[in-house]
C-alpha cells in the first residue's frame, strides 16, 4: 500500500510539474531534483571508497542543467554548457590534487568528482530543454514510454520470465520482462506521439520508441552496477516503497539525452 501510495503521489506531482508548471517553476525543480539526486550520488561514491568534494562537484552538475535553460525575460540565458564543463573540469581536477592522500586511486576520484556534470547534469539539462523548445508534450511522452516500459518489464517479467538479462548486476531483470518492455514502450511511443509528437513520421518514432526503451534499460541497469559496487540496495529511503531519487529516474538520464538528439538534430 505505501508503495501504491507513494506511485500516486510521484505521478501527481510530475503531472503537475511538467503539464502545468511555468518554466520557471519547472526549472527550479529540475534543479532541485538535480541535486536530490547528486546527494544521493555522492553517498553511493563515498561507499565505494571514492568521496566527491560535495559543493564544488554538487555546483557543477547543477550549472551543468542550467546551461540548457533559457528561463529569463528575452533572449538572456545561463552561462554557455562549454563554459561550465570546462570551468568544472578545471576546478574539480585542481581539487583533487588536495584531495589525494597517495595510494591508487587519484584517477578514481578526479572521475567520480566530474561525473555527476555529464551523469546529471546532461540529461535533466536536456529534459529542461526538450519542455522549452518542443513543448510539455514532447517531454510528458518521453517520461510516459519509460514509465509504460517499466511497468510492462516488471508485469512480464513477473508472468513470464525466465532467463536472466544481467544476472551479475541485477538478477530480476529477465529477457522476457525486457521484450515486454520493448513492446508496449515502443508501440506506446509510436501511437501517442502521433498527438504529441506529429512531427516526427510514424517509423521514426517506432525507431525512436525502441531507442528510449533500450537506453532506459541501459540507465537502470547502469544505477543498479552502482548500488551494487556501494553495496547497498537503494540509493536512498527518501521515497518510501520506491527508494531513493536516483532509483526513480535512473532510465531517464540515459533515455533524455538520446530523445533530445534525435528531436532537435535528426
Amino acid at each position: 500500500m505505501t508503495r501504491v501510495l507513494s506511485g500516486a503521489v510521484l505521478l501527481l506531482l510530475a503531472i503537475g510539474l511538467v503539464w502545468f508548471a511555468p518554466a520557471r517553476v519547472f526549472f527550479v525543480a529540475a534543479e532541485v531534483l538535480l541535486i536530490a539526486a547528486f546527494v544521493e550520488y555522492a553517498a553511493l561514491a563515498r561507499a565505494s571508497d571514492l568521496p566527491v568534494p560535495r559543493l564544488p562537484a554538487g555546483a557543477a552538475a547543477a550549472l551543468t542543467g542550467a546551461a540548457f535553460a533559457r528561463v529569463t525575460r528575452g533572449d538572456v540565458s545561463w552561462a554557455p554548457l562549454d563554459v561550465v564543463l570546462l570551468s568544472a573540469f578545471v576546478v574539480l581536477g585542481a581539487l583533487t590534487i588536495a584531495q589525494w592522500r597517495e595510494g591508487r586511486n587519484a584517477l578514481g576520484l578526479a572521475s567520480a568528482s566530474m561525473f555527476p556534470s555529464l551523469y546529471l547534469g546532461l540529461p535533466i539539462g536536456a529534459m529542461i530543454a526538450i519542455r522549452e523548445a518542443h513543448g510539455r508534450e514532447a517531454l510528458f511522452l518521453l517520461m510516459l514510454t519509460v514509465f509504460v516500459s517499466d511497468t510492462a518489464q516488471y508485469y512480464s517479467g513477473r508472468a513470464f520470465g525466465r532467463r536472466a538479462l544481467a544476472a551479475r548486476i541485477s538478477p530480476k531483470k529477465t529477457i522476457e520482462g525486457a521484450a515486454g518492455g520493448f513492446l508496449f514502450g515502443g508501440v506506446f511511443m509510436m501511437i501517442v506521439g502521433a498527438w504529441w509528437l506529429p512531427v516526427v513520421p510514424p517509423a521514426m518514432r517506432a525507431v525512436l520508441g525502441v531507442l528510449v526503451v533500450a537506453l532506459g534499460i541501459t540507465g537502470d541497469l547502469f544505477e543498479s552496477m552502482l548500488k551494487r559496487s556501494a553495496g547497498v540496495k537503494d540509493s536512498s529511503a527518501l521515497i518510501p516503497g520506491h527508494g531513493g531519487v536516483l532509483d526513480r529516474i535512473d532510465a531517464l538520464l540515459f533515455a533524455a539525452p538520446v530523445y533530445y538528439i534525435v528531436l532537435h538534430y535528426v
